[in-house]
């Protein structure tokens, strides 16, 4: 069943490209409703996980998870795989210091993280717009 979401989440989660099966990685979850409308788009083949530094939030979030949809407290500069994890199809943030200029000393960090849980072909997405991870020659691995 499809969440409400509130219009402004709505309009970052009608943009970005999800088809089912895809792996996506939300970034700054909150509460976790972009989280399940996401998970409803991807459908059953499909997997998300959602981070948030915040353990209050995930615990919020957690309250409401799905058989393909998952929450972790992670800080995004910090995050990694687990090990046997697969990466990430897409990654989307919204409102995220570390992506959206509040915070830029976290920036780089944050970006090579990203890029460390994507597939070679996996974006990122922030505020509803593609982002690049600053992947160089080896993936940004």
């Amino acid at each position: 069943m499809a969440v409400r979401l509130s219009p402004r989440l709505l309009a970052i989660v009608d943009a970005l490209p999800l088809a089912p099966g895809l792996r996506v990685l939300e970034i700054g979850c909150g509460p976790g409703a972009a989280a399940r409308e996401v998970a409803h788009r991807v459908g059953p083949t499909g997997h998300v996980l959602a981070i948030d530094r915040s353990a209050r939030a995930i615990a919020q979030a957690s309250a409401s998870a799905a058989p393909n949809l998952t929450f972790r407290q992670a800080a995004v500069e910090a995050f990694e795989l687990e090990p046997g994890e697969p990466p990430y199809d897409l990654a989307f943030a919204a409102r995220v210091g570390a992506l959206d200029g509040r915070h830029s000393d976290l920036e780089p960090r944050a970006l090579r993280a990203i890029a460390a849980a994507l597939t070679p072909e996996g974006v990122l997405m922030v505020d509803g717009r593609l982002r690049t991870t600053g992947r160089g020659a080896d993936g940004g691995r």
